[in-house]
């Protein structure tokens, strides 16, 4: 206990400031190791572009390739598809212009496709100018496939017809669901369309934009099964009330990215669960992108 002085008062004792904002810190930084060893544990895929096109990481394979007359070759570069070193992290593909070749990644193991209860989260930054670097029609950086699309489809997707284009995140299920009568995607009121979309974004070819979509739970019911939208970390729209029933054969599913696009994509990542907000938001802030969390 404090002696008091000769006066009969006791020493003012010290802030203890210093010592709270001390823990405060210590706790933030175990809170932070916490949240990246959550996302190291979902990452399933993780693909830099520094060295090529093949995973840097993968839970199933690493192999990325092209379609070639109904086959599956190795990606390789040609006048449509460049690797280029001014990446977000390192090197990046670049797709110089409106083309044939769209680097795929198989599913088996990664994407974990299942009727069940299915869900997971795909990630990637881009960099363009939609409305100036775009050529006519529909645009989908990233698509995730199966046998055939009237079993189900999900894709990012610029619009064909608008201006300036819209930004659309899109879960179809067998289309006997969202399109009963036959109209067509963009015939179809946008209140029925299994979709987040998007009249203004901040993609730009001056600045990289990251992008995170989620799938969560499915193939569970319409009550269970969801889907949302991030831009650089930050909720942009949900899709929920929809019957998310899929037919996929699981052996034909596959990760496609650059239908018609025209612009720079890097660090592609999967997780195996539906991220939350909180984890997205770390995701878009990791210092060197998805290479701090692979294994």
């Amino acid at each position: 206990m404090p002696r008091a002085s000769k006066t009969g008062k006791l020493p003012a004792m010290k802030s203890p400031l210093p010592l709270v904002l001390l823990l405060l810190a210590l706790g933030g930084a175990v809170v932070s190791l916490h949240a990246d060893d959550a996302l190291k544990k979902a990452l399933v895929m993780s693909v830099s572009f520094d060295k090529g096109f093949d995973a840097d990481f993968s839970t199933g394979e690493t192999a990325c390739y092209l379609k070639s007359g109904g086959e599956l070759v190795p990606c390789v570069e040609s006048d449509d598809l460049k690797l280029v070193p001014d990446g977000k992290f390192g090197g990046a593909i670049h797709f110089p212009r409106k083309g044939t070749a769209r680097p795929t990644f198989r599913g088996d193991g990664v994407l974990g496709y299942n009727a069940e209860d299915w869900s997971a989260t795909v990630s990637l930054w881009m960099r363009l100018t939609p409305d100036e670097d775009l050529e006519p029609g529909y645009c989908d950086p990233i698509q995730i496939v199966g046998d055939t699309t009237k079993k189900g489809f999900i894709f990012l997707e610029w619009s064909k017809d608008h201006s300036p284009r819209y930004f659309r995140y899109a879960i179809r299920p067998l289309i006997e669901l969202w399109d009963p009568e036959g109209l067509g995607w963009e015939v179809l009121p946008e209140a029925k369309r299994p979709m987040v979309q998007l009249k203004k974004t901040p993609f730009s070819r001056d600045r990289w934009t990251h992008a995170v979509f989620t799938l969560n739970r499915v193939n569970a019911g319409k009550e269970k099964s969801s889907g949302a939208l991030y831009l650089d970390g930050t909720l942009q729209g949900e899709i929920k009330g929809h019957d998310l029933t899929f037919g996929w054969d699981p052996k034909a599913v596959m990760l496609v990215l650059g239908a018609a696009y025209v612009g720079h994509i890097d660090d592609l990542a999967v997780f195996n669960r539906a991220l939350d907000d909180d984890e997205v938001a770390r995701l878009h802030a990791l210092e060197n992108g998805v290479a701090d969390l692979r294994p």
